[in-house]
């Protein structure tokens, strides 16, 4: 995903709530995974989607507040599949994304005054959701922060 690339019709944009510690291991492996592997949260993605993830802090209930956007991707034209961790126990459902390696970090705190998303009180409450959709607007404020396009 490129500050260049145009969304087409159709195209919806994703935040997952993700410890920060999750998403570096999803970026590297560049897939994306919600709501502890649920399948449903990924089936709603389709190729195309943006998806921006916010993480609350570094690692998953505890850690290190982060409280920022900390990825930034497109999904791949490639359909969900469930995977099979090492343990054999855990079979996470996952998509795959094409990350943007440019992406930085960016505070929410920084883009709040911005977002359709924070404009309703307890709006954290909604990202406790895990996966919530976002207008075509915030994903734009997040992507250019992100990318500094």
């Amino acid at each position: 995903m490129t500050s260049s690339s145009s969304p087409s019709a159709g195209t919806r944009y994703w935040l997952g709530v993700v410890s920060r510690e999750h998403v570096r291991r999803g970026v590297d492996l560049g897939i994306a995974q919600a709501n502890h592997g649920e399948r449903a949260p990924v089936e709603r993605m389709r190729p195309g989607d943006g998806l921006v993830y916010y993480s609350p802090r570094t690692g998953m209930r505890e850690g290190a507040p982060v409280q920022a956007f900390t990825a930034l991707g497109a999904i791949a034209d490639r359909p969900a599949w469930q995977a099979e961790e090492q343990d054999g126990c855990f079979r996470p459902w996952r998509r795959a994304v094409s990350y943007e390696p440019a992406a930085q970090e960016v505070p929410i705190d920084a883009l709040r005054g911005e977002l359709d998303l924070t404009a309703v009180p307890h709006w954290g409450v909604v990202l406790r959701r895990g996966l919530v959709e976002l207008s075509a607007h915030d994903f734009a404020v997040i992507s250019r922060a992100m990318v500094g396009a």
